[in-house]
């Protein structure tokens, strides 16, 4: 009797054990859960958000304790822009928080930006994130007053890229010139020899273009016909190497005319001089 009763004390202060362990460790789990659950709503609520805030490490560090901290992060298809303006835009960092992250909400927030065309986000849990982006092509550089922003094809202005940084696009001015250019650099392909010489375009009162070419030529294009004009015009340069003579600027506006004005007027020339207004 007695030697049941000491074999039976040891296993009764075992199963005491195991089970104090396991209440133990639920209630660290719960805390745990608690806590990350309330840093959470804190962060998500801009509580403790403001700049430097110490706050702003710890939901991070707590997801981290449970593999839910954001440590592997691939970004594809970045051309013009840094993967510290896409994270910024999604308001996270490497090592931050994905507790409550919504893939198909970054998303939308990405291709809400003004140089992505189109975004994929996925999550592999617990901690990996792949953001794929195709950003918008710069197409022309659009000048509005003292100030110039990179365009697209459509016209939408693109921030977060340097016009300096781009060799080769198209510089233009004028009320509405961002929406058109598409339409002129079109025409333009009709004659490509022609197209590889205009530097800068401006458009007037939303009608025409005047183009200016890399030799300090003007060219004034007429409202319609635009295409035949050019190939008038091309196709005199190619026989009379027209725009190598000292052309000063040429007037295409009149219906099967070219009227051009000269840097020096020879005695023996007789030449239609072109005025300086539109």
């Amino acid at each position: 009797m007695d030697g049941q009763r000491r074999i039976a004390e040891p296993m009764k202060r075992q199963n005491t054990t195991s089970s104090l362990r396991l209440r133990i460790a639920a209630r660290v789990g719960a805390v745990l859960f608690l806590g990350l659950t309330v840093m959470h709503g804190v962060s998500v609520g801009g509580y403790l958000g403001y700049e430097g805030s110490p706050w702003l490490e710890i939901p991070g560090k707590l997801s981290g304790l449970v593999g839910m901290a954001a440590d592997d992060i691939k970004i594809q298809g970045l051309v013009h822009q840094e993967p510290e303006k896409l994270l910024a835009a999604l308001g996270i960092k490497p090592g931050a928080s994905l507790v409550g992250f919504d893939a198909d909400k970054a998303k939308q927030l990405l291709e809400n930006l003004d140089w992505v065309a189109a975004a994929t986000v996925q999550r592999h849990f617990p901690n990996q994130l792949e953001i794929s982006v195709t950003e918008r092509v710069p197409f022309a550089i659009w000048q509005r007053g003292g100030s110039y922003y990179v365009i697209d094809q459509s016209g939408s202005a693109m921030s977060n890229v340097t016009p300096g940084q781009l060799d080769g696009l198209l510089l233009v001015t004028g009320e509405g010139a961002q929406f058109s250019v598409q339409e002129l650099v079109n025409q333009l392909e009709v004659t490509p020899n022609l197209l590889l010489r205009v530097k800068a375009a401006a458009r007037v009162g939303q009608r025409r273009w005047n183009l200016y070419l890399d030799s300090g030529i003007t060219i004034r294009l007429p409202e319609r016909d635009v295409e035949t004009a050019l190939a008038r015009l091309d196709a005199l340069d190619t026989s009379q190497q027209l725009l190598s003579k000292g052309i000063r600027n040429v007037d295409l506006r009149m219906s099967g005319r070219v009227i051009v004005g000269v840097a020096e007027v020879a005695a023996d020339q007789s030449v239609v001089k072109m005025s300086q207004s539109d």
